[in-house]
């Protein structure tokens, strides 16, 4: 049986093909994708220079499992999963210093073709490593999309200080700027300020309860935030975006003792420079996150299940996989978008 899957072509090139169903190996699963987002670093393989050697798209998918590999406990045909693309070994020197997502294995284990099929094979491996999670009944294939760039920022999350009362400043709002905004608002921070040139996400930032949204090229930024902040600067400063000038920005926005997180996945080959003598006299503590391990796939999950994280309204687009290439142009305009997914059946 045939199926389509989308691939980068080229340079701003999506092409969408068609191909038989992938091999079903031993203690694998076969899942029919119902739902698969399209994530920023999907965006910049198509359009940018990903600073990733993986140029698969697609690690957002939740689905119905169509068949089991023999020896497969636990999950059956008709069940609803999310699939994590990647998982690790949890024992290795990295993993065994909670870094997991850099585990040679981490990146060995794939799904094949790619999330952005209508079929898709599991790996034995990541069936039997937690990389499947099942989904309840009220838990939407569109919601389960979700789950993996949540865990994402789950794990970013994990390696910051996050008291109630203390004040971040976002940068970029796209979905997953979004979902920090999100989290900050869980934890009750008392100040929550995104940046952002997109203004309909700045708007839509504002309506989710942001204390502020300021345009990032703003003249005044730094002065706003410092306003806000009684002009000590924010306590955390989280860069969702690939822009190093958001980077820039942050060293001047955030506290002396404080913390900037680098989420957005930067370009390949992207420099800067940077006067190191304001990380060191305002004693900045800086940070990278990479991806999600399925520990906080399962945390993210959770917050989903428990609506402590409402992700059905950052979904403002779906299309088909036919329609792909639209799909990731409008995903890189940007225009009055939040999430754009690929669903099985169009909707909007």
């Amino acid at each position: 049986m045939l199926m389509k899957s989308a691939t980068v072509e080229g340079p701003s090139s999506v092409a969408v093909g068609e191909s038989g169903e992938p091999d079903l190996k031993p203690g694998g699963i076969l899942v029919r994708m119902h739902a698969c987002g399209i994530c920023g670093s999907d965006v910049e393989k198509v359009f940018g220079k990903y600073g990733k050697q993986s140029m698969r798209l697609g690690h957002e998918p939740a689905g119905v499992i169509i068949r089991t590999g023999p020896d497969v406990p636990g999950f059956a045909a008709g069940d609803r999963v999310f699939t994590h693309h990647h998982v690790p070994c949890y024992d290795c020197h990295l993993c065994n210093h909670n870094s997991e997502t850099l585990c040679a294995r981490y990146s060995e284990t794939n799904l094949e073709p790619c999330g952005l099929s209508e079929v898709y094979a599991v790996p034995a491996w990541n069936v039997s490593h937690g990389g499947v999670l099942k989904l309840a009944d009220s838990t939407s294939f569109e919601e389960a999309a979700m789950i993996e760039p949540l865990a994402c920022c789950v794990r970013a999350w994990s390696k910051l200080p996050a008291r109630k009362g203390d004040t971040v400043a976002v940068f970029g709002v796209g979905p997953t700027g979004m979902m920090h905004a999100m989290i900050a608002l869980s934890k009750k921070f008392s100040k929550v300020l995104c940046l952002d040139v997109n203004d309909f996400r700045l708007d839509f930032a504002r309506n989710l309860g942001a204390t502020d949204s300021i345009r990032s090229d703003d003249a005044d930024r730094v002065k706003k935030i410092l306003e806000h902040t009684g002009g000590a600067g924010v306590d955390v400063a989280i860069v969702a975006t690939s822009s190093l000038e958001a980077l820039a920005d942050a060293i001047e926005m955030v506290r002396s003792g404080g913390h900037i997180m680098m989420f957005g996945v930067p370009s390949r080959g992207a420099s800067m420079s940077i006067d190191m003598s304001k990380i060191y006299s305002k004693e900045i503590t800086m940070h990278a996150s990479y991806a999600a391990s399925d520990r906080d796939t399962k945390e993210a999950l959770g917050m989903i299940e428990s609506s402590e994280i409402d992700v059905k309204q950052l979904i403002t687009h779906t299309y088909t996989i036919s329609d792909s290439q639209s799909a990731f142009e409008h995903a890189r305009s940007g225009a009055d978008a939040m999430k754009i997914i690929i669903t099985k059946q169009q909707k909007a």
